[in-house]
């Protein structure tokens, strides 16, 4: 059911919805993971992170009784893996200095050595094993970018679990939201109050009130 509501509410904004992995069994569907795409779809549905509580007839029961069912809705941004390095000339400063060697006539008796600190990482690499200080300079720049590479890597790792919301434990009382379709009909948040009593327009996507309220209350926190 959750899977039909984001679906649909991707379609209803003209978000591309995918379906990446599937997994089925007796009951319906165990587990899904869906890729929307569209502006600002992370920052809008964030807020569906959580436990969501179901509560209904279950059309496995012969008596027909009402069941309570938890579903756990992960939600994480798509990382972009690419990553240009743009080095300009305030953003470093490049040393130059004579090469340590072991004397006599082959001792190198320039400045071809080169050092080089980056302001906002504090990244220095150097490089002297060179003949010329234009090769050191080189070799210095590729070693400057690869490292820069890896900061900025590691450091889009961090920022991507610092957004990821995490799963919370399938369990009363960790619910943000209810979906009653028995003895009433009624969808509720948890943490914001914000309800409804038209659960099927909810299912078929309409849940952007519930979205609205959420950033509404996440920005007064």
């Amino acid at each position: 059911m959750l899977m039909r509501m984001y679906t649909r509410w991707a379609e209803r904004h003209g978000f591309k919805c995918e379906v990446l992995d599937m997994q089925e069994d007796e009951g319906g569907v165990k587990s899904v993971s869906l890729k929307i795409s569209g502006p600002y779809a992370f920052g809008y549905l964030k807020g569906e992170a959580g436990v969501h509580r179901l509560v209904r007839i279950s059309p496995f029961d012969a008596a027909k009784r009402r069941h309570t069912s938890f579903a756990s809705v992960y939600a994480s941004p798509e990382v972009d893996d690419d990553i240009e390095i743009e080095l300009k000339p305030e953003d470093y400063r490049l040393d130059t200095y004579r090469a340590g060697g072991a004397g006599g006539q082959h001792v190198n008796k320039t400045d071809s050595a080169v050092r080089i600190t980056h302001y906002a990482t504090g990244i220095v690499v150097q490089c002297q094993n060179e003949r010329s200080q234009y090769m050191n300079k080189d070799v210095a720049f590729k070693m400057l970018r690869s490292r820069l590479y890896e900061y900025y890597q590691k450091k889009r790792e961090e920022e991507h679990q610092k957004d990821a919301i995490a799963k919370k434990d399938i369990s009363w009382g960790n619910q943000i939201r209810s979906y009653v379709f028995q003895p009433y009909t009624l969808v509720k948040d948890h943490r914001t109050g914000c309800q409804t009593g038209n659960i099927l327009a909810v299912m078929d996507g309409g849940i952007d009130d519930f979205i609205e309220s959420y950033l509404h209350f996440q920005k007064e926190a």
